[in-house]
């Protein structure tokens, strides 16, 4: 990829790759998938690109709603990144699951684009109350993995580098990236990718902080139990989503701009 190069980038997935916890719903959200499509312009080529993702969408629905939408846009380069939502209910089916992934690394390798998906990383280090989840995001990470070695798709393996469990780049409802999360994805995917002027630097340890003592720990978690956890609880009761009536931000390609 470098000038001249044309470029035809899609995005699918849910929350994390529409860009929540980057910007917000006033002004609108930016998220890693728009900062990569912005790296692949800073190479010089020529860049469209379209975000099909929703938040709250189950690996099912983005693979029923935004597969065929991406392959029609007919992509030379793809990122998908879904499952996280699944992992976290209680009707989990990671076979299920991963299956909706590989059909969808499938079908776009094999509609000739290049590829590229995450794995998540050590939810307990950054949601200490979610630690029993932990063996179901191991497996799924380890599942990613050998799905996309099948398929010839690109990994950046964020959860085996210290950084990606550093809490500032994690928003407060401890789900969802800061714009500085969103801004390492992106740097990571870049690096996998092979971007010109990519390097490992989205890996770099920021300058240490000091611990927070017991009390306060406590506290961020009674905290985030009553503002985050409760309401999400209730959702799910209601049989509701985040993402209900919601619309994919950038359904066609579209020109990138740099600078």
């Amino acid at each position: 990829m470098g000038p001249g190069d044309k470029v035809r980038y899609v995005a699918i997935g849910d929350s994390h790759t529409e860009g929540v916890g980057d910007g917000d719903d006033v002004l609108g959200v930016r998220g890693w998938a728009d900062r990569l499509a912005e790296k692949m312009a800073a190479t010089g080529a020529r860049v469209e690109y379209a975000n099909l993702a929703i938040r709250g969408r189950l690996s099912a629905r983005v693979r029923a709603e935004q597969l065929e939408p991406a392959l029609a846009l007919e992509p030379t380069v793809a990122t998908v990144f879904a499952g996280v939502n699944d992992v976290i209910r209680s009707g989990y089916d990671a076979d299920a699951v991963i299956g909706d992934l590989e059909a969808m690394f499938a079908a776009l390798t094999g509609a000739g684009a290049r590829v590229a998906t995450l794995t998540f990383p050590d939810i307990a280090r950054v949601a200490p109350l979610a630690r029993p989840l932990v063996p179901r995001v191991l497996d799924f990470n380890e599942r990613i993995r050998a799905a996309a070695d099948r398929h010839g798709v690109v990994v950046a393996d964020v959860a085996k580098h210290e950084i990606s469990t550093d809490r500032r780049l994690w928003a407060t409802d401890r789900l969802h990236c800061t714009p500085l999360g969103h801004a390492r994805i992106a740097g990571a995917l870049a690096s996998a990718l092979e971007l010109p002027g990519a390097d490992g630097s989205w890996a770099d340890p920021l300058p240490a902080m000091p611990r927070p003592g017991a009390l306060l720990t406590v506290a961020d978690e009674v905290r985030w139990l009553g503002t985050f956890l409760g309401p999400w609880v209730m959702r799910r009761l209601r049989g509701r989503s985040s993402g209900d009536g919601r619309t994919a931000k950038r359904p066609a390609l579209m020109p990138v701009e740099v600078g």
